[in-house]
């Protein structure tokens, strides 16, 4: 009988199942093929990078600002005035700023921490399948991981999903020690990079504690109050290091610090539980979580005009339900359907499959068996990530890249476990044709969305898998029909083939936004549904979205003895203007204009000591009722919502509203002519929607 103590596939499985010696050229093509794969990572995550601009200039305006002066830096200052914070901790734009500061501020740079990040994260997962399932189990994990489609997308974004990536496998490689060991020092360090990565993301680095708690819990080998006591100091150790700088903030007088932004009481502790934490998983968002997005949707609406540096919108085609806003509806179902799965599922079902086929193997004995514990991880892993991705209603796709790890891992490690079982007789030696035959059919239910691609795609890895299959299901009824089954090089040689039907789909996904050269305020992989080689353009704005010199020549020119250069509803408006001028601009709602920084006495205040004296507005965006064109424009569901938060109470009215009427009625409008070019207007965008004013306010009305 089998037992734990076996190392089902310690060393070169393949070579050893198919008949062969294991030779010490072995290792050589072990390292060729380990090269190779990193060599594709490099290209996947460097090729042409950032040479098509920031993409999300909300992050590279705080990028931008935190080089300025160790203020901003430490509290994260969107603005060089210091007026209001970014809506994330701070590690992972720290990494930024400084390689900012090394090699200068270009969208290079602050990508690159990114691009290291993702390329080290398939380099480390490697090892981590290898030490348990030997050598190909982690080259197949790798292989997945660098050809990752959100993962590719998300290494070449200012967003810091990928730096929380490698934390969290880092963390992954300190509690697999600490369950082997029993010692308490592995435990702590676990708990300690995960609380690095709150700071990295706040409470999305805690979807991994159901992972590492429940690993240490059912397979250190010490007495189970020990570990039972032992968690709960980690858990203490986790609490401290995470809370550590934002306690830090919150205990600084706010006289000497700038707003949390994206918070409605000006703490980074509510802004870890409130909008970067539960309200992720009710859906609610802007204006304190007052108001529920639709349909599992994000807070910000498809189609939705974006206000460039001159106060205008730019103009974007509505992407209906495929844009980056979407996250589909929440479902058991949601993750393998549209417009989740392209990005996430293309080898769900296999890794699901996986790790049912290595549950399987034998009775549970986790203290001795190394297998079953990394199954205890990755299953648990993918299984959290899994439940929240699937009923959370407020998140953007990338924020996904967490999830791929687990799934890369049990394919490299699912795949060697059926192929051992395929080899020996009994009715597991099915999983493998199994397992090929649904993932094959999940990624044709997803390519079916996209006609341009699925023409061609789908015929071809119908063939290559029909290949594959009639090899392997022959050589499993050869001996019931007294025919000879194909060689094991033959074996080996089908089940190439089916991986590569596998991996054709997700490989041109992510190969799409690299070779595209797209770059998105929000990263999406894949081509757009809109055409059929958009890529990642929804939700996104260039550099020079709608920057007008003119209105930055004017405020530099007139700016006197003003601390600010202008001030703005949101960050939407202001974003280019810092990255333009690198003066502090004040966004008087943050981020999505929701943010109660100011009353209309500190406003009247701030106005009356010449701290800032220009107003740039929009009828829009400055407060106002959307104009019908726009409302035309996106889906039938928002339009209701948009209606009630552009009157009150919302991130498009409330506060503002007040703050906005009180400068619409005590300041002075500056006449167009003065400040606007005349080719500043965006072309196709409703005339309500660009009505921008610009008012002095340094002589009252």
């Amino acid at each position: 009988m089998e037992e734990t103590q076996e190392e089902i596939v310690q060393i070169q499985p393949f070579e050893q199942l198919a008949g062969q010696k294991a030779p010490a050229r072995s290792s050589l093509w072990h390292r060729f093929a380990l090269g190779g794969i990193m060599l594709v990572s490099i290209f996947m995550n460097f090729f042409q990078l950032g040479q098509n601009g920031f993409g999300n200039l909300y992050y590279a305006a705080g990028v931008r600002s935190m080089l300025d002066n160790w203020h901003n830096f430490f509290f994260v200052s969107y603005d060089p005035g210091g007026f209001v914070t970014i809506d994330k901790p701070p590690l992972g734009f720290w990494l930024q700023v400084a390689s900012a500061k090394l090699f200068g501020f270009t969208p290079f740079s602050v990508f690159l921490p990114q691009a290291i990040a993702g390329v080290l994260s398939v380099l480390l997962l490697y090892y981590l399948v290898r030490r348990h399932f030997g050598v190909v189990a982690g080259l197949l994990a790798a292989l997945a991981l660098c050809l990752s489609p959100i993962s590719v997308v998300t290494n070449r974004n200012i967003t810091i999903d990928s730096t929380l990536a490698l934390v969290l496998l880092v963390g992954a490689w300190a509690v697999m020690r600490a369950a082997e060991t029993g010692r308490l020092r592995w435990l702590l360090l676990s708990a300690v990079v995960v609380g690095i990565g709150f700071n990295v993301k706040m409470l999305e680095a805690f979807l991994v504690v159901p992972a590492y708690g429940l690993l240490y819990l059912l397979a250190a080998p010490i007495s189970l109050w020990k570990r039972i006591g032992q968690l709960a100091l980690a858990g203490i150790v986790l609490l401290a290091i995470s809370l550590s700088w934002a306690l830090v903030v919150d205990l600084t007088p706010t006289s000497l610090r700038p707003y949390v932004g994206s918070s409605q009481n000006n703490s980074e502790i509510s802004l870890a539980l409130g909008y970067n934490g539960i309200n992720r998983l009710i859906g609610q968002f802007g204006g304190g979580g007052r108001t529920n997005a639709p349909g599992g949707n994000t807070g910000t609406f498809p189609g939705a005009p974006r206000t460039g540096a001159n106060g205008n919108a730019t103009q974007q085609v509505p992407e209906g339900f495929g844009g980056a806003f979407e996250s589909g509806s929440p479902g058991l179902l949601r993750l393998f359907n549209e417009p989740l799965a392209s990005q996430i599922a293309w080898l769900l079902p296999i890794a699901i499959l996986g790790a049912v086929a290595l549950a399987w193997q034998r009775r549970p004995r986790l203290q001795e068996d190394r297998q079953q514990q990394s199954l205890v991880l990755w299953g648990t892993w993918l299984l959290t990530m899994g439940v929240f991705f699937s009923v959370a209603s407020f998140f953007h796709q990338y924020y996904m890249t967490e999830m791929a790890p687990a799934i890369c891992a049990l394919f490299g490690i699912g795949l060697v476990i059926m192929w051992r079982d395929y080899r020996r007789p009994g009715w597991r030696g099915w999983l493998l044709p199994i397992a090929l035959i649904v993932t094959v059919a999940e990624q044709i239910h997803i390519l079916t969305h996209y006609p341009a691609w699925s023409q061609w795609m789908i015929p071809l890895m119908v063939v290559l898998c029909v290949i594959a299959l009639a090899v392997l299901v022959g050589a499993r009824l050869a001996p019931r029909i007294n025919v000879n089954a194909p060689g094991a090089r033959y074996l080996l040689a089908a089940l190439g083939v089916g991986i590569l039907a596998l991996m054709l789909a997700p490989t041109v996904w992510a190969a799409v936004p690299v070779i595209q050269n797209t770059t998105a305020q929000l990263p999406v992989a894949g081509p757009s549904q809109a055409n059929s080689f958009g890529g990642n353009v929804a939700g996104g704005r260039g550099d020079n979205a709608g920057i007008d010199q003119a209105l930055v020549s004017y405020l530099e020119a007139n700016q006197g003895n003003a601390t600010y250069l202008v001030a703005t509803p949101s960050s939407m408006t202001a974003d280019g203007i810092i990255l333009a001028t690198n003066k502090p601009v004040m966004a008087l709602g943050g981020f999505g204009g929701s943010d109660p920084i100011l009353t209309t006495d500190q406003l009247a205040a701030l106005v009356s000591q010449g701290t800032v004296r220009y107003f740039l507005l929009g009828s829009f965006r400055g407060g106002g009722q959307p104009p019908p064109q726009f409302l035309e424009d996106i889906p039938g569901q928002f339009q209701d919502l948009i209606r009630d938060r552009s009157g009150g109470g919302g991130g498009f009215g409330g506060q503002q509203s007040a703050l906005t009427s009180w400068v619409t009625q005590h300041c002075t409008v500056i006449p167009a002519s003065q400040w606007q070019s005349s080719t500043s207007n965006t072309q196709n965008v409703p005339g309500p929607v660009d009505a921008n004013q610009l008012y002095y306010c340094a002589t009252t009305h």
